[in-house]
């Protein structure tokens, strides 16, 4: 169990980063952590009139492979799904466009975390 804290606990921070990231570019960040049954949104924020559909990878090593190489095609095929659920949920959000970005977050053993932001994945 406590393998799976220092994950969780690893992945909050990476959110706090990739949030903070976000908002530094000039998005607002509208939710976080939006869940319902059929699976979870990391960050959901706005890009002018733009809805951007954030998923946050986050990786203390790329022995596993690089934190934006874990969203497969799947995972993108969700997240659209998601996406769509949410947006039922909102009928008050008319965005002009909906985009799927990645934030990768490194953590540094010391300093600022490593962010890498892929923009339009999907």
């Amino acid at each position: 169990m406590v393998h799976v804290r220092a994950q969780d606990a690893v992945g909050r921070y990476g959110e706090r980063v990739a949030a903070r990231w976000l908002t530094e570019a000039g998005m607002t960040v509208v939710e976080r952590n939006w869940r319902c049954r059929h699976g979870e949104i990391d960050i959901l924020a706005r890009d002018g009139d733009v809805l951007v559909v954030c998923e946050v990878k986050t990786r203390r090593s790329a022995r596993a492979g690089t934190a934006a190489e874990a969203v497969t095609p799947a995972k993108l095929a969700r997240l659209h799904d998601l996406t769509a659920e949410w947006l039922k949920t909102r009928p008050d959000v008319a965005p002009a466009g909906v985009r799927v970005d990645v934030v990768a977050v490194v953590p540094a053993e010391r300093g600022p975390a490593r962010v890498e932001h892929l923009r339009g994945v999907l």
